[in-house]
């Protein structure tokens, strides 16, 4: 099959790379020049505008948009429309809102457009190992592109699916970014007690192999762990601040309207918030009332 892809920043060009490979005919399109001329030297074709990807593109069309959720989706289906015609297909394949995924979809069916959301995972690893794809949309316009998730993916039949209708797909991969949270923010508190332990001096590069083979939590998270302490147990030089995307944000307030218990991925939520407060008001507001009504002392700000 042949793809334009716009967006080429890692994994963007890591999937161009792979359907590449595959066998896949690749037109790709970034912003950034530097960028389709990094997929040319893969063997790809590059576009300087989304109007010259669309002509180098034979009917029905299918047109991959890997670009930051929100505004900039808009406007990339904005500039795309006039250019695409009826049975043309365009796939969203970053980590987009699912109710906006569900209103682009309703739009462009009027026009006659098919608009499948993909909730990708598999990061920078994705080229390697292959990615985990849910697709949500029309099953029909799903099946003409099988092919290229079949490429995508681990295996043919496996590590992709359709999961259901439009909107579906993001929604999907917004529940499995919520569920990252959680194990990741498991795994950090884990090791952090078994670091504090000082009496018995704990290899935790050690202790992360050992639980690799046979342990009920093992799992991919903890393979890249055990390479991170292998190299740095101290992490020295990395900052505590942990940025959060939007999904689990998302994932708590869909809990919240659904009326769901998610007390580990809410928590995980909070406590990156926590880490990326740097004014780190509400504890010196704490301090000081302790100090108001017990007369404890306060510990001297720098």
């Amino acid at each position: 099959m042949e793809l334009g892809i716009i967006g080429l920043g890692k994994m963007g060009a890591n999937m161009a790379e792979r359907l590449h490979k595959g066998g896949h005919r690749i037109v790709g399109f970034d912003r950034d020049s530097r960028a389709v001329e990094a997929i040319v030297t893969q063997g790809n074709e590059g576009a300087a505008s989304i109007v010259e990807l669309v002509s180098k593109l034979k009917t029905p069309r299918v047109v991959w948009i890997m670009v930051p959720a929100g505004k900039p989706v808009d406007d990339t289906i904005e500039s795309l429309i006039p250019e695409m015609k009826r049975g043309d297909v365009l796939i969203d394949g970053g980590n987009s809102y699912y109710k906006d995924s569900m209103r682009r979809a309703q739009r462009l069916a009027g026009l006659g457009i098919n608009m499948l959301d993909a909730g990708v995972s598999g990061g920078i690893w994705g080229l390697k190992e292959g990615y985990s794809i849910m697709v949500g949309g029309e099953k029909k316009a799903v099946d003409s592109v099988k092919p290229l998730f079949e490429t995508l993916a681990p295996g043919k039949d496996k590590g992709w699916g359709y999961v259901g209708p439009s909107g579906s797909g993001h929604f999907v991969k917004m529940v499995h970014n919520g569920i990252e949270y959680g194990l990741m923010e498991a795994y950090a508190e884990g090791f952090e007690l078994l670091r504090k332990k000082s009496e018995f001096n704990l290899d935790l590069h050690k202790i992360a192999e050992i639980w690799r083979f046979g342990s009920v939590v093992r799992s991919w998270l903890l393979d890249l762990t055990a390479d991170a302490l292998k190299a740095d147990q101290q992490l020295q030089g990395i900052e505590p601040y942990v940025a959060d995307s939007g999904e689990g944000r998302w994932t708590a307030l869909e809990a919240i309207e659904l009326g769901v218990s998610l007390p580990v991925i809410t928590q995980s939520l909070y406590e990156r918030f926590s880490s990326q407060d740097t004014e780190e008001f509400g504890g010196r507001l704490l301090a000081m009332m302790r100090h108001e009504f017990g007369g404890h002392a306060v510990k001297e700000g720098k």
